[in-house]
């Protein structure tokens, strides 16, 4: 059975797992407010990888825990990237009408009610975090806590959204763009990883392999996005094709062109692999991952 097949086959059962909490982190429904409930659902119930709940389970079990052990974390993480494409698809901002094959939630509820949905998804994010703690000891979910949240704002995604954002039609430098990448896209996958790890109480060395895999990880994918959005048709990205170029966003394409780009995303993908040479095959599906990251769009 080649990576593929056995990708698959462990994510078919934690992606059901995921969606089947996330179901269920986002039953209530209260008589009010109206339609922010049925918004936030909307944006965090639509189709999708699920790729950072994943990584801080498939950490969690490579350091011999299980899913259930962190799945409060987990839905958490998919929550605040949820909130994170609900706002980056607004007018203001990257002015989206497409999102996972569906329309987006400022088109389908309305701007006001999009931006509100997002802020809502943000706050159920950090409840789920305070659950977490009902399962693991208080001052690892307090570390998670500190992780994830430097991970989300001016230290991380919000401030590499606000580079992506500056840099439109600029001349930028490989450094600019590493700043965004490592920001806005690598900052909430390292931490998804990273909180995996911590909640299983690994040691320092553990830690630092694993930081190692998930930046090198956060670049191959953010690339190979870079790759697709200037490659692949619309019916396979679920938003429109072509848009980071008709907005002369800072990509690896743009600066570095396509076969280049491709080059360092394969490098990023090795470099992934190589920092989790300590681990046993308990790891192994972080290692697909990291294949999946760069391999998906080809």
């Amino acid at each position: 059975m080649d990576w593929e097949a056995r990708l698959q086959e462990y994510l078919a059962p934690r992606h059901a797992q995921v969606n089947a909490a996330l179901e269920r982190y986002l039953s209530e429904s209260p008589p009010r407010p109206r339609v922010l409930p049925d918004a936030m659902r909307y944006a965090a119930l639509a189709p999708g990888k699920r790729l950072r709940p994943i990584l801080c389970i498939a950490t969690a079990e490579a350091l011999g825990g299980a899913a259930e052990q962190v799945m409060p974390t987990a839905c958490a993480l998919e929550l605040i990237h949820a909130f994170s494409l609900v706002h980056d698809d607004l007018p203001a901002m990257d002015n989206d009408h497409l999102r996972r094959g569906l329309p987006t939630v400022w088109v389908q509820y309305g701007e006001a009610m999009a931006i509100l949905a997002g802020d809502a998804l943000f706050a159920r994010a950090f409840e789920l975090l305070a659950e977490q703690a009902r399962l693991s000891p208080p001052e690892r979910v307090v570390q998670v806590i500190d992780l994830i949240a430097t991970a989300s704002g001016v230290h991380g995604m919000c401030g590499g959204q606000v580079e992506d954002i500056l840099c439109e039609g600029q001349a930028v430098s490989a450094d600019d763009l590493r700043f965004i990448h490592a920001h806005k896209t690598g900052a909430l996958i390292r931490a998804s990883v990273l909180s995996g790890a911590l909640l299983m109480g690994a040691d320092t060395p553990t830690r630092d392999a694993l930081d190692a895999y998930s930046r090198a990880l956060g670049l191959a994918f953010q690339i190979a996005d870079d790759i697709l959005d200037d490659t692949a048709p619309t019916e396979q990205m679920g938003k429109p094709a072509g848009s980071d170029r008709a907005r002369k966003k800072a990509t690896y394409p743009a600066l570095f062109g396509i076969e280049q780009a491709r080059a360092y995303a394969q490098q990023a993908m090795e470099d992934a692999i190589t920092a989790l040479q300590p681990f046993d095959n308990r790891a192994d599906p972080l290692r697909w991952l990291a294949i999946f990251a760069v391999e998906r769009g080809r």
